[in-house]
């Protein structure tokens, strides 16, 4: 059976830098980190596949990424914690990829891995929060996908049974596999890497798939590939300003009455 966990870098702090001419973010590796909501669906896959071994089944763990060059590092670390491999997809013809050509690639990252049992993304990436990537993997392998998952509650070779978040509360359900699942951020508890994941991490090879590897069309690549892109990026203006409302209750509700209407 082959697991694949989606991890994403994104920078480590909240100043971003962006690129004026394409409106994307920077990205050179120097502060990056796996995005949290990845880190936890490289812990719930590592613990699926120890929950099918102890069923008697062969698991893999496979860490698949798309990124600069430098991501090859926090792949490493994927492998430190219990991954057996890692992929990255890593070409200038990826850059400024929206969710839809991200997809696209990932797809044929994962198709050269080989098929899945279980796919296993973060919940949304800190730095774009559209939520979008796992359900799209399920759309392009025709899978079933659940959102959201709050706790895996069972493995097996054929099904998984998760609870995840709804708009009315939690939900229990058990989906067939091959799946897609995307879970948050607190559904386990991270594994700190062993002596023995570290060493084995250091002579790790990371494969590398450029756009020509992987037989991709330039055509739905990049930003060439992104039906949706970013027009303009800003800091938004704030002010500190104060006003004191004295008077009466009657008074102050009226004088905050106009207030508010004023700012609209």
């Amino acid at each position: 059976m082959r697991i694949i966990a989606c991890v994403k870098a994104v920078p480590s702090s909240t100043e971003v830098k962006m690129d004026p001419k394409t409106n994307t973010i920077v990205r050179d590796g120097k502060q990056a980190v796996i995005n949290p909501f990845d880190a936890t669906a490289l812990e719930c896959a590592l613990q699926a596949c120890e929950a099918l071994a102890n069923q008697g089944a062969d698991v893999t763990v496979t860490a698949l990424s798309m990124g600069i060059p430098a991501t090859a590092d926090l792949l490493r670390d994927c492998v430190a914690r219990g991954a057996d491999s890692g992929v990255l997809l890593s070409d200038r013809a990826f850059a400024g990829a929206d969710t839809l050509a991200t997809c696209y690639a990932l797809t044929l990252g994962i198709e050269h891995i080989g098929n899945p049992d279980l796919i296993v993304c973060g919940k949304m990436a800190v730095d774009g929060d559209t939520a979008q990537i796992g359900p799209e993997l399920a759309g392009a392998f025709n899978i079933p996908c659940v959102t959201d998952v709050s706790e895996i509650r069972e493995v097996a070779s054929d099904h998984i049974v998760v609870t995840h978040v709804t708009d009315e509360g939690h939900d229990v359900v058990e989906i067939p596999l091959p799946a897609v699942i995307t879970v948050g951020k607190d559904v386990a508890q991270l594994r700190m890497p062993s002596i023995a994941g570290v060493l084995a991490a250091e002579d790790a090879s990371i494969e590398v798939l450029t756009a020509a590897d992987a037989g991709a069309d330039p055509a739905r690549c990049g930003l060439a590939g992104s039906p949706t892109q970013v027009v303009r990026s800003f800091v938004p203006e704030r002010t500190h300003d104060c006003t004191y409302i004295g008077g009466d209750i009657d008074t102050q509700v009226h004088a905050l009455a106009n207030l508010l209407k004023e700012m609209n």
